[in-house]
C-alpha cells in the first residue's frame, strides 16, 4: 500500500503565527505528515509573534520544529522558496490538500494570477490545477476592493478562503481559546478530525456540571 500524501502547509509574513504553529503542532502530533514552506517574511514574523528562533536553513527547521513538538522528525519536510524540485512544485506529487496560514494580500493575488514566483505560489497552483482542497488564511484589515476581488475569483475555483475570526460563544477564557477556534475549523476543511473546541450547541468546558 502506498504511503498517504502528505499535508502542505505554507507560512507567509502576514501576523497570525500562532494560528499557524498550532495547527503545525496538532498535525504532526496525530501522527501526518507536513510539508512545511516558509517564506523570508514569515520567519521574521514568527520571530516577532512567538519565542521560537528558527535556524537559517531548512534541515535545521525540520530537527528544531520535531524537537519542539517532540514528534518523529521523519513526519515534517521543510522546503525552500526556490526549492522547485520540492514535489509540491509537480502535480504528480500533490498534497493531500495545502493551507496558507498566514495568507498575505500578497501572496493570495500572486496565487489568483497564477504567476507561481516561488513554491509557495507554485504549489498553491499545483493544488487548485489537481483539484485539491487549497485553504487560505489571509489576515488583513479592513480588505479592499482589491483583496475581496482576488478572493472572489479563487472562491469561484473553489479555494476556500478563512480569515481568522474566531467566535466567542464556546467560552472564551484566554487566547489559546481563539486560537484553537480558528485551527479547528481549518482542520475541517482539510478534514482532519479534532476536538480542539467545542461545537455549536455543544458545552464549552466551564459549563459542564
Amino acid at each position: 500500500m502506498s504511503e498517504e500524501k502528505p499535508y502542505a502547509l505554507a507560512l507567509t509574513g502576514a501576523s497570525g503565527m500562532p494560528y499557524a504553529l498550532r495547527l503545525l503542532e496538532v498535525m504532526l502530533k496525530g501522527g501526518h505528515r507536513v510539508d512545511l514552506m516558509l517564506s523570508a517574511p514569515g520567519q521574521i514574523v514568527i520571530g516577532m509573534e512567538t519565542a521560537l528562533k528558527l535556524p537559517g536553513r531548512c534541515a535545521g527547521i525540520r530537527r528544531y520544529l520535531a524537537e519542539h513538538y517532540a514528534v518523529d522528525e521523519a513526519l515534517l519536510r521543510v522546503f525552500g522558496r526556490e526549492e522547485w524540485t520540492a514535489p509540491l512544485a509537480s502535480g504528480s506529487s500533490a498534497p493531500k490538500a495545502m493551507v496558507v496560514c498566514p495568507c498575505t494580500t500578497g501572496t493570495l493575488a500572486s496565487i489568483a494570477a497564477g504567476t507561481s514566483g516561488n513554491l509557495i505560489e507554485r504549489a498553491a497552483d499545483v493544488a487548485i490545477k489537481e483539484g485539491r482542497k487549497l485553504v487560505l488564511v489571509p489576515r488583513e484589515m479592513p480588505f479592499s476592493a482589491i483583496h475581496l476581488e482576488n478572493m472572489l475569483k479563487l472562491a469561484r475555483l473553489g479555494v476556500v478562503i478563512m480569515p481568522p475570526s474566531p467566535g466567542f460563544y464556546q467560552g472564551v477564557t484566554c487566547i489559546d481559546d481563539l486560537v484553537n477556534f480558528v485551527v479547528s475549523r481549518v482542520l475541517d476543511q482539510i478534514g482532519i478530525d479534532n476536538d480542539l473546541s467545542p461545537r455549536w450547541g455543544e458545552e464549552s468546558p466551564g459549563d459542564a456540571g
